[in-house]
């Protein structure tokens, strides 16, 4: 059709002009919205500057057109040929261009903001810093494609194949590349904040000095990937493959590895603060110089992994076997104003082989609890009881109990390493929870055990004075278990308490036996001064505190028979 036909008959109001060919033409500047081009023959037309708004395009051919600066806005292009042309600078906003063939097609600075490319073939492409805000382009083909610095902001690239395509500084905040093939593409630079990238094909990308923070990257596959310097800031590589993947000095704070791959992984000076790593596998990985302050590697392989210099600050570990690592020394804090390693381990020398791993079992096989007052040791009892049954691998046993600088200090020691945070978080919230049952089933609980309740309804007055011992009576099964219970608990006191607290404690016990005409001599002479013995040959603080005792105790006190056992078993120690 003639050119100026065509222009008369769409003046006219003639909008349908389905299969017109219109090859070679030219239609610079003009405005031809709403025009129903659909099939037409444009073969190397120039149609730049010219407005298409809400125009019929589809299966159209396009192929080497001149579409520099057109306006497509709500346009039809679905499966329209459009290989070769020149699309820069075009608005394609909302356009529909699903299917279409875009093969080494020139969409410099082209706006693509909420169009639709799905399925669409964008291979070898230029769409440099073109705009493809909330873009949906799934399934989309776009090989060796231009992408550098384009905003894809939110874009929709699910399934989509980017294999070599290069997208360096391009925006992908949000952008959805669930199953895409980024298979040695470039994003040196990129920007996926909080992108979901879950079992993507990132096989040997470039992603060095990228923002993944917040990202997930789960299921994906990021073997021999380059993410050197990149920033992983809380992002999930949930069962994601790293195998001799480079990440040197990235940043991978609050970072989920569990069940990750990163066999023969180069992870020098990486920083996994606050990282959780679980069943994630590190044989042969490089963790030289590498922060891992306050991370937590449960069930981890680290056979043959380099960690020397390693920062492990607070670290939590958990069935983790150190003793096939290569490492020279370790840094045990971390000066934050400084941002650098302290308190090299060991000092002036390097470790052996298995050091490390004899240290990590000590440290771990126990676990240490502060309280501000006494414990209940009935609530703590029960606390111990039902953390092995929740646990029914744990093996939890009371190691030592001390009171130091104003606190109470436990010591229970475990039959395998532990999480000792966790374990200790747990205990605590048992213990409290058994705590508020005592104070209602207490009684109920006593009298399943078959013990009797002692009341003491007279206060024990400061100066603790001793009770006249009446006639000792033959003792009767009544008294005997009596007895045997006040002796029980007089060993607990003993083993718990210090010595200014203990005595007051013991002697009421003894006074209560007494008022009961039970005779307490073989407990003065013998029980008390061989617990006291047992308990000091244990803690050495506890030596140090009846020292003490000894020498600031009024002299009543002293006197006391509870006193002179005390005295008698420090004339033992």
């Amino acid at each position: 059709m003639e050119i100026q036909e065509f222009l008369n008959r769409y003046k006219q109001g003639e909008r349908d002009f389905t299969d017109v060919d219109l090859s070679g033409a030219i239609l610079t500047g003009i405005n031809l919205q709403d025009i129903n081009l659909t099939g037409a023959n444009l073969t190397g037309a120039n149609l730049s500057w010219s407005f298409f708004n809400r125009a019929q395009l589809a299966n159209a051919c396009l192929r080497q057109a001149d579409l520099r600066h057109v306006t497509f806005t709500n346009a039809n292009l679905s499966q329209a040929i459009l290989s070769g042309v020149k699309l820069t600078k075009a608005d394609l906003r909302f356009a529909n261009l699903s299917n279409s063939d875009l093969n080494w097609a020139v969409l410099e600075q082209a706006d693509l903001t909420s169009a639709n490319l799905q399925d669409a073939k964008l291979d070898q492409s230029n769409l440099e810093q073109a705009k493809l805000v909330q873009t949906q382009l799934m399934r989309a083909e776009l090989m060796e494609a231009n992408l550098r610095r384009s905003q894809l902001i939110n874009a929709n690239l699910n399934a989509a194949n980017l294999r070599e395509a290069h997208l360096e500084l391009a925006d992908l905040r949000d952008a959805s590349l669930i199953g895409t093939n980024l298979t040695e593409a470039n994003l040196n630079g990129v920007c996926l904040r909080n992108a979901d990238l879950s079992e993507a094909d990132l096989h040997r990308v470039i992603l060095t000095g990228a923002d993944l923070s917040d990202a997930c990257l789960n299921s994906a596959d990021l073997s021999r990937a380059n993410l050197a310097g990149s920033y992983l800031l809380k992002t999930s590589f949930r069962k994601a493959y790293l195998l001799r993947a480079n990440l040197e000095d990235v940043l991978m704070l609050r970072a989920d590895l569990s069940e990750a791959n990163l066999r023969g992984s180069n992870l020098k000076r990486a920083d996994l603060s606050g990282a959780y790593l679980t069943d994630t596998t590190l044989t042969e990985t490089d963790l030289t110089d590498a922060l891992l302050l306050e991370s937590s590697l449960i069930r981890v392989n680290l056979d043959r992994s380099q960690m020397t210099g390693c920062c492990i600050y607070n670290w939590q570990l958990e069935d983790v076997d150190l003793s096939q690592i290569d490492c020279e020394y370790v840094f045990t804090q971390f000066n934050y104003s400084t941002k650098s390693p302290t308190d090299r381990y060991p000092i002036g020398r390097n470790l052996t082989p298995g050091e490390l791993a004899q240290q990590y079992r000590e440290e771990n096989s126990y676990i240490k609890i502060n309280f501000k007052e006494l414990p209940n040791w009935e609530a703590l009892i029960f606390a111990i009881a039902k953390m092995e049954q929740d646990f029914p691998n744990l093996k939890l046993t009371i190691k030592s109990f001390e009171s130091v600088a104003g606190t109470y200090l436990l010591k229970l020691t475990c039959n395998r390493p532990v999480n000792s945070k966790n374990l200790r978080s747990r205990l605590a919230e048992i213990y409290n929870d058994m705590l508020q049952q005592l104070q209602v089933k207490r009684s109920k609980i006593l009298s399943l055990l078959n013990i009797i309740q002692v009341k003491i309804e007279q206060p024990i007055p400061a100066e603790i004075p001793v009770t006249p011992t009446p006639k000792p009576a033959p003792l009767n099964e009544e008294s005997l278990n009596l007895y045997r219970e006040v002796v029980q608990q007089i060993e607990v006191i003993i083993m718990s308490q210090p010595p200014e607290k203990l005595i007051e404690s013991i002697q009421r016990l003894l006074n209560f036996l007494n008022v009961k005409g039970i005779s307490t001599e073989a407990i003065q002479k013998q029980v008390i001064s061989q617990a006291i013995v047992r308990r000091a040959k244990q803690e050495s603080t506890f030596q140090k505190q009846l020292l003490q005792w000894e020498k600031t105790a009024a002299p009543a006190t002293r006197l006391s028979p509870v006193g002179a056992a005390i005295k008698s078993a420090i004339a033992i120690l």
